[in-house]
């Protein structure tokens, strides 16, 4: 999502086991988030959970909830959190519990469309949007809805749903609705609105936001996200969706997460003591060093940039933070084809094309091992030292067009 990312293989080697020569390829095209694996290593014991043959063997959870298949620990875990860290309202909200926010978000798009409607109603998202919306919406071809692209050049009468990520995928930014007409509605992707990623200002209200297991801890093979939604039939509806694609959400996955959500809440109850380092601050930690290594190098550049973010005051750190988006928006001042020129270096990443921009544009993910990191940011520089080798008295040399 904002947050879902794919492209498994069928290398079942863990992404942390990494054994890089000069010649290999980076795949930094994925937000797989194995860099946090060191965290909970350390936990060692306080995340297991035993579960015997006999247990969880019903379709069932709660039959007197909206949402019968989540399980009641998630759904306390879940409210736990967000009370601790103060990202989102949920009093008087309903959880509805996804295989990944990808799903959620596929439900979400059922629980406001009308099958009665004589069209399909415009989904839209501001640019640049996650690539991987424009791909859900057309991947089924349904008669619900239309994906029409970019929400600041929309301006068709009738429904729409846009949907908001804040912080954005791919550039890190703080969104908020841009179309504004009479007839849309809201999604919010809050998969990056965690610590780690953003100062936390205030929580979050909104009709329906959408969070991932997967960008909040790391734990991307679990497949669990959440959707908190105000409306109780809106919640119905994507429980019905849920029902019908896949008749519900595995217990084993849901309460996995919820164990490693209580233990990442005690956590942080002794944040700013010296007991030990909650997870929150030891994932700000890692992505503030990635991003001033990679704008270290950055710098260094003529013609090649990366966003700037002001500091803001975060409630749960008590303290102005700097953003550290999990994904590297590199820019191009020239007409440089990002992608095509990482590639040349045996770099992938993802082109600005991708997520209705333009091709100066390349996400990068911030998540790889340390190894690639570090061998990307070794590549990196030799190409900066080249282009900058190619301007020529503040001119793009015929080299680089």
């Amino acid at each position: 999502m904002g947050g879902s990312e794919n492209g498994a293989t069928d290398n079942q080697n863990k992404p942390t086991e990494t054994s890089l020569s000069p010649d290999s390829i980076i795949n930094l095209d994925q937000g797989d988030p194995t860099l946090f694996e060191p965290y909970w290593k350390k936990m060692g014991d306080k995340c297991t959970l035993v579960i015997g043959g006999c247990d969880l063997m019903s379709y069932f959870s709660d039959s007197s909830n909206i949402c019968w298949f989540l399980q009641p620990q998630l759904g306390d875990a879940i409210k736990g959190l967000h009370r601790v860290v103060g990202n989102a309202v949920t009093d008087g909200r309903h959880i509805v519990v996804g295989t990944g926010s990808t799903q959620l978000l596929m439900a979400a798009l059922y629980a406001l469309s009308s099958p009665s409607a004589s069209h399909p109603v415009s989904l839209v998202a501001a640019a640049p949007y996650y690539s991987g919306y424009k791909d859900q919406a057309e991947f089924l071809r349904s008669g619900l809805y239309k994906w029409e692209g970019d929400a600041h050049t929309f301006d068709k009468d009738g429904p729409y749903i846009e949907v908001v990520t804040s912080p954005n995928n791919p550039d890190g930014t703080i969104r908020e609705a841009v179309v504004n007409l009479g007839e849309g509605k809201l999604v919010y992707d809050l998969a990056y609105y965690w610590p780690q990623y953003t100062p936390i200002t205030h929580p979050l209200d909104h009709d329906i936001m959408l969070f991932t297991f997967s960008k909040c801890t790391g734990h991307a093979g679990s497949r669990i996200g959440w959707a908190l939604v105000k409306d109780k039939e809106v919640a119905r509806k994507m429980t019905e969706y849920m029902q019908i694609s896949s008749i519900g959400v595995s217990k084993e996955s849901q309460l996995r997460a919820a164990k490693i959500l209580g233990v990442l809440s005690e956590g942080c109850q002794h944040f700013r003591t010296a007991d030990s380092e909650n997870f929150f601050e030891y994932s700000h930690r890692i992505m503030r060093e990635r991003r001033e290594s990679l704008q270290n190098v950055v710098k260094n550049s003529k013609i090649f940039s990366l966003p700037k973010f002001p500091q803001d005051y975060c409630n749960f750190t008590g303290k102005y933070t700097d953003s550290n988006p999990a994904f590297a928006w590199l820019h191009s001042k020239e007409g440089i084809d990002w992608e095509s020129l990482l590639r040349e270096h045996k770099i992938i990443g993802r082109s600005g094309e991708r997520f209705g921009a333009d091709p100066k544009y390349v996400r990068i993910s911030m998540f790889s091992p340390p190894e690639a990191f570090n061998l990307f940011l070794e590549r990196l520089s030799a190409i900066i030292d080249n282009t900058n080798g190619n301007v020529v008295g503040g001119e793009e040399s015929s080299i680089i067009k």
